[in-house]
């Protein structure tokens, strides 16, 4: 489900004042790891980052001939609540992890010994694998859409993936338990909040940065078992700034 954040009176106030860049994550540990790091950034260009989040792109009722309409009304929604307009938003940054969507399904692995999804380099391990089979035709066709996608309701717009989960390149792992994913998004916040060029040169210039340009880098992950591998085109978002 997609959350928005509540805004303060102070907050309202300075959107009122600022451009918005308005930035979609898939869950909590990931603004948890990721919302500090990129308003910092941002705020050196004076304008108000909101995050949300929630896997759009898989969520039921998803498929590529409705996902820019819903990721649109997504961003209309948090424009009516905080009655503001399209002029408001600078732009929108989608960030999504790419799960191995885009692999042959010869490499989904039923397994029934496994009571959830387990990813690796080489393959997913699943106890169905119909659904994951399905999960990946959707998610695959809707990030295609997406990542041809310029502007949203007028507005500026661009997809950036991790892969195969933010997890797997911020921390080198694949199948943290949710429990993990907050400990190490706390600890990866805490680290670079204070060092924001060093985050910067880490998802930029670490050996899974993928930063080819923005049609190249998607053209990338949909490769062989690219998008199961640990890479992220995020380096481009900060390279703008």
């Amino acid at each position: 489900m997609l959350r928005f954040r509540l805004l303060s009176e102070r907050q309202v106030n300075t959107v009122a004042r600022r451009k918005i860049v308005f930035v979609i994550v898939e869950g909590p540990s990931d603004d948890e790891a990721l919302g500090v790091l990129l308003e910092k950034h941002f705020d050196r260009s004076s304008v108000f980052v909101y995050i949300t989040h929630g896997d759009i792109t898989s969520e039921t009722g998803s498929d590529s001939s409705k996902i820019l309409s819903r990721v649109g009304d997504l961003v209309k929604s948090y424009a009516n609540s905080t009655h503001l307009n399209r002029s408001h938003f600078q732009e929108i940054i989608h960030i999504v992890d790419t799960d191995g969507t885009f692999i042959p399904d010869a490499y989904i692995k039923e397994d029934l010994t496994v009571t959830k999804t387990v990813y690796s380099l080489t393959e997913i391990r699943t106890n169905n694998y119909n659904g994951i089979k399905t999960r990946n035709e959707v998610k695959s066709q809707c990030l295609e859409r997406l990542s041809k996608t310029q502007k949203l309701w007028g507005v500026p717009y661009q997809v950036y993936y991790m892969s195969c989960n933010l997890e797997h390149v911020l921390y080198d792992k694949q199948n943290s338990t949710d429990d993990g994913k907050e400990y190490d998004a706390v600890a990866f916040a805490k680290k670079y909040k204070e060092d924001l060029e060093g985050f910067a040169r880490f998802i930029s210039e670490s050996d899974f940065s993928v930063m080819s340009g923005y049609v190249d880098s998607w053209s990338y992950i949909r490769q062989g078992l690219h998008s199961l591998e640990r890479h992220t085109n995020l380096g481009l978002c900060l390279r703008k700034l």
